[in-house]
Formats: C-alpha cells, structure tokens, sequence
C-alpha cells in the first residue's frame, strides 16, 4: 500500500466556467495569469477588491471544456454573484457545481506516484473519472483531487491511498505556512504579498491589470510589506482565531488557523498561522522577550520558501 493519505474536504465547493471566452473572462479579473493554466497545469490565485485587497482564494483547473474553481464551500454563492456582476457580454456560462464533485487532498511520501503525477508544483494529470494536480503553492503540500461526487472515495482507495483526518492535512499545511482563505487572510483587509502570494505562485507581476492589480504592484516595487503570515509553534493551551499576539503588551499579530499537535488536545499546544508584524518579531529577535497570545508562548519562524 501507498505511504500516501487522502482527506475529503467537507468545506470546498467548485464553480465551472465554460464557454469561448473562459479565460479572458477571469483573465482580468483575478491575480493570476489565466493563460498558463492548461490541461496540464492547474494555477493559483486570489479576486481582489477594487483597492487590492483580499476577497477570495481559490485552485484553477482547465478540463478542455471548462475552467473548474475550487474553492471555500461557504463563500461560493457570494464569489459567485460577484464574478456574474463581470459578465456583462462575454461568452461563458457559468454554474456552481459543488455537489457534482469530491475535492480531497493527498499527501505523503508516495503522494505523486499514486495518483501518476510528477513532482513540480501545479502538474496535472487526469485521474480516475476526475483530475489530479500537484499543489500549486508548493509541492510539499501535495496534490488535491476532483473527482464525480459519483465516484465517492473508491478510486483513492483503489490507488492505495488511505484516509485520514481534517487535522493531518492542516499539520502539514501550517507547517509549509500556506494560507486557507479567510481562515488566514482578512476579507477586505490583508494583502496577498502578505499572505506570500508572490513566492508561492498566486499572483503574475506581468500579466496586465486585473481587479486590485495597482496596489499588488504598488506594495511589491515600494517594499511596503510589514506584515507576514507565517507558521507559528504554540506552547501552552491553544489560542482561539482572532487572538492578539502581543510583545510586552504591545500588539505584535493575530493568530489566524491553529491544529493541535498530533495525539495531544487544545492544552498540549500545537502549532498554526499567525500574520506577525516584522517589525516587532525583530524587537522580540533583539530582545529575547516572548510573543505571546492568550496564556500560551507563540514562536514564529520563517518559511523555506519566505523571501523576506
């Protein structure tokens, strides 16, 4: 058997977009350039406000007939309605689709085998009666699966993969520092080179305007990044979402998705995100003071992948 988990999603809903002018459509309407998105590559990224700031995150998958976008199952109908005010005379049609799919992650050592997929991130391969694609953030986090909501879990059995539990996706997601939608970034608020959009493949400096294109690029060529998601080890009983992290009493962060650590309940720590604000991790860094946020100790570190 595969050294190799699947976990099916309970809160991802999928949005399909068919028609002539597809990609033009969410070409200059999300972060993303649209156009490398093929049958085998499938993208990142996010819709913004018209003032740059963070809306909704979602997959991008190409199936010869559609753009498929997968994305957070509570917010659909509200994307949804937004991208329809865009349509105006483009050539599409437009549907939610959520019951129509199973979306599930895979990962583990045996990940890419399984599922026939190579290792660079974004790759996609069809699979079973569905489709397959590495992460396109990154590839530790490894691929995610849409398959009929007909098929059930029986071809991810089939390929030896083996279920496991909401929380053993989100360890390795927190632990890589990849952003969960509003979980992690504000509505309205958080801007995507904040979140690391840039080095995980979620936004193209050079494709042209789209919905919040002058401040994305505005906040990249000034350096005006003072904020940073990152993944945080928690030492203590866990914080709740939304709680302030503070350094000496002064605000320093908020704490955005915590999991326990594995076998240990909400007093053992654990780990999570936090958008921590650089300039006092610095302080903290000089100092040896601690950050924390409730009764516990917070330590942030910096993704492999971080440029900051």
């Amino acid at each position: 058997m595969a050294n190799a988990y699947f976990h099916i999603f309970d809160d991802r809903g999928v949005i399909r977009i068919a028609g002539e002018d597809r990609a033009s459509f969410l070409q200059g309407l999300v972060s993303n350039d649209v156009l490398k998105v093929t049958l085998d590559r499938a993208g990142y990224g996010a819709f913004l406000t018209a003032q740059g700031k963070f809306l909704y995150d979602f997959f991008l998958i190409e199936t010869g007939e559609a753009l498929l976008i997968e994305t957070a199952a509570d917010r659909i109908e509200e994307f949804f309605g937004k991208l329809r005010l865009y349509k105006l005379r483009s050539k599409i049609e437009m549907s939610i689709e959520s019951g129509d799919w199973i979306v599930a992650a895979v990962f583990g050592a045996d990940a890419f085998d399984a599922l026939n997929l190579p290792g660079d991130r974004g790759a996609a391969s069809g699979f079973a009666e569905g489709l397959a694609f590495v992460d396109p953030r990154h590839a530790d986090a490894g691929a995610r699966v849409l398959l009929p909501e007909v098929a059930g879990p029986a071809a991810l059995e089939a390929a030896g993969l083996k279920p496991t539990d909401r929380a053993a996706y989100d360890r390795r997601r927190v632990s890589i520092g990849l952003p969960d939608g509003a979980k992690d970034m504000a509505v309205e608020k958080t801007v995507l080179l904040e979140a690391g959009f840039e080095e995980l493949g979620g936004v193209d400096f050079d494709k042209g305007c789209y919905m919040g294109q002058e401040l994305t690029a505005r906040t990249k060529y000034r350096g005006l990044v003072k904020r940073r998601l990152m993944p945080i080890i928690i030492n203590g009983p866990l914080p709740a979402p939304g709680t302030e992290i503070t350094l000496g009493g002064r605000e320093a962060g908020e704490v955005r998705s915590v999991v326990a650590n594995n076998g240990g309940g909400s007093e053992g720590g654990g780990m999570g995100l936090a958008m921590i604000r650089l300039n006092r991790l610095d302080e903290a860094l000089r100092s040896g003071d601690p950050l924390t946020a409730g009764e516990a100790t917070v330590i942030p570190h910096k993704p492999d992948w971080a440029t900051f």
